[in-house]
């Protein structure tokens, strides 16, 4: 295991979200709590798969992504207020599988607070089995080096 994120040499641009921290999101150390940057990771791709005409809910599906790994590397802590800017990439697709990437900036002075990244895997939910990205989704992302 490797103390950062390794990120792509190849990545696009998928996604955007602006938003303001919530109280909620505060612990008590006072800062934006580790598990809430998830929550934010999983916003940002149900909004980009929203964006693409995927519904968000399972049962209205018969295949769809899951995510089979996530890291989060945290750089600096995120006090209240602060309004964010959290920005979705995409990585070189494998056959059934793609890599996101995401990077955390404060909206108005651009530090960067955090990177992360996760797996998704594109999955048949009634054969609990991977199938082949969509090409609607492997049109956006960046062609694998041979």
């Amino acid at each position: 295991m490797t103390d950062q994120i390794d990120k792509p040499t190849k990545k696009v641009l998928l996604h955007e979200n602006r938003f303001p921290i919530r109280w909620s999101d505060i612990d008590a150390f006072g800062h934006v709590n580790n598990a809430i940057y998830f929550r934010y990771f999983e916003q940002i791709r149900a909004d980009w798969m929203t964006e693409l005409g995927y519904p968000l809910t399972i049962n209205q599906l018969t295949e769809g992504p899951t995510i089979v790994d996530a890291h989060c590397q945290f750089l600096a802590q995120i006090l209240y207020p602060s309004n964010l800017k959290l920005t979705l990439y995409g990585g070189a697709p494998g056959r059934s599988s793609a890599e996101l990437f995401y990077e955390l900036h404060d909206d108005k002075t651009g530090q960067l607070y955090t990177v992360g990244s996760t797996k998704m895997v594109w999955l048949d939910f009634e054969k609990g089995r991977s199938i082949p990205l969509p090409e609607k989704i492997r049109a956006l992302l960046p062609v694998k080096d041979e």
